[in-house]
């Protein structure tokens, strides 16, 4: 049994609901259906989820939604309409709007792409639609409630026929939607997947897969076949944004296999996302980065002996509401790598009170950075890889600001500044593929 998500490009137009329906009913295993809102159909076309956010920004301005509504309407009337199907659209979006007029949150507005497009879609294939807010359960707090989710989405193994489900959304025990953040609708097929206990969660998108680097950085990089979850939680983290990164946790645990593919290269067997990789696996699988880092580098002597000295300096950042990403240190230093978002507009005050706990011999603090990561299970195992990194961006005549290795050897984290992040990125996939 298979469950299928599929992304807002391949749910843009009624020519791409048909090439679904195709790969759908290809294989009778594909029973669970979840769908994404409608994306661009063109370059400058809006995605219907930002419509739907226009729609909530304009009652917040106004008292009322207004263009963004008609725009809407228009979109799925020209889906139903090529599809000849009999749903009343203009009247399921016109109760929308009423809603939408009366809510307080954009989460309710913001799901209904999804929502609607879970209705043209079950209608156009024959399919059971079931209203993800009926089975994606949230807690008061407004965090994910997988047990009381489970229950309720296991019920669904007992359906004959196939089943649609909108993804992104649920519902909180007040019976008000919550949404999980933008792209959440892989979240969604995930957690049907280990509800079902699905032997394979197919996630439909517009790429053949993960590359082994950013095709915008990268000219042509190579397809990876096979990855690890551990592999694509490292390269999800630092950019690669093919899936979205908390989406592999419901299926990690129950140990389901995502296979990433391309709904508009059916044929392409994708990206093989699986628990462990067997058999001989390349020394770097792939390479990920972002921009928009900075550290704050503290110096004093003697840190080492200091008891409790890094929980006082990471006591402020909690007080502060921010979290760090990575800690290297030395006897005498102490390096915190953050997103350089945190530190506007608080930068000053995070370091005088820094100062106040610590009373560090000084600090620097340092923008415009960028992270690259190197992720492989190879890497464990293969002298000189670090040397091979190094070497490559030495000879791209690039300055390495910080190096961070996780202890499990799967990744080695570099730091430039980001005037030569795409340099960098050029220079390590050279060295590797």
């Amino acid at each position: 049994m298979k469950v299928c998500k599929f992304g807002g490009t391949s749910m843009a137009s009624a020519e791409t609901f048909k090439g679904l329906k195709k790969i759908i009913l290809s294989d009778k295993e594909r029973k669970f259906i979840v769908v994404s809102a409608p994306g661009k159909r063109f370059k400058g076309d809006a995605k219907v989820t930002d419509l739907l956010y226009s729609a909530y920004d304009e009652k917040v301005k106004f008292g009322r939604a207004g263009d963004s509504i008609g725009e809407i309407i228009n979109r799925f009337k020209e889906i139903c309409t090529e599809l000849k199907l009999t749903t009343d659209i203009e009247k399921e979006v016109r109760e929308i709007e009423k809603k939408i007029n009366q809510s307080t949150s954009p989460d309710y507005s913001a799901s209904r792409g999804e929502y609607l497009a879970g209705k043209v879609m079950a209608e156009f294939l024959g399919f059971k639609f079931v209203d993800a807010g009926d089975i994606i359960k949230f807690r008061v707090d407004g965090s994910f409630d997988p047990d009381s989710t489970n229950d309720l989405v296991a019920e669904l193994k007992n359906e004959k026929g196939g089943v649609v489900i909108p993804g992104f959304y649920g519902r909180m025990p007040n019976k008000e939607i919550r949404t999980f953040s933008r792209g959440g609708s892989d979240v969604t097929g995930a957690i049907i997947a280990r509800g079902v206990d699905a032997t394979v969660y197919e996630n439909w998108t517009d790429v053949n897969g993960f590359m082994a680097s950013d095709p915008n950085v990268v000219e042509n990089p190579v397809k990876i076949n096979t990855l690890s979850y551990a592999e694509l939680r490292e390269l999800s983290y630092m950019g690669a944004s093919v899936l979205h990164p908390e989406s592999i946790f419901p299926v990690m645990y129950a140990g389901i296999p995502i296979n990433v593919k391309n709904s508009f290269e059916p044929q392409n067997e994708g990206t093989m996302i699986v628990k462990s990789v067997s058999g001989d696996t390349p020394i770097v699988t792939g390479i990920a980065g972002r921009k928009g880092v900075a550290t704050i580098t503290l110096y004093k002597s003697m840190m080492n002996n200091e008891l409790g000295f890094g929980r006082r300096v990471l006591s402020v950042l909690e007080r502060n509401g921010v979290s760090f990403e990575h800690l290297p240190t030395g006897i005498d230093t102490m390096c915190i790598v953050l997103s350089d978002s945190f530190l506007k507009g608080t930068e000053e005050k995070l370091i005088d009170e820094i100062k106040g706990k610590v009373n560090p011999d000084s600090i620097e603090v340092i923008h415009n950075l960028a992270l690259i990561a190197v992720v492989g299970h190879g890497m464990a195992k293969s002298k000189g890889v670090a040397a091979k990194i190094f070497t490559a961006l030495y000879n791209a005549n690039v300055n390495i600001r910080m190096i961070d290795q996780g202890s499990s050897e799967m990744n080695i984290i570099i730091g430039v500044e980001e005037k030569e992040y795409e340099a960098s990125i050029r220079a390590i996939y050279g060295a590797f593929f």
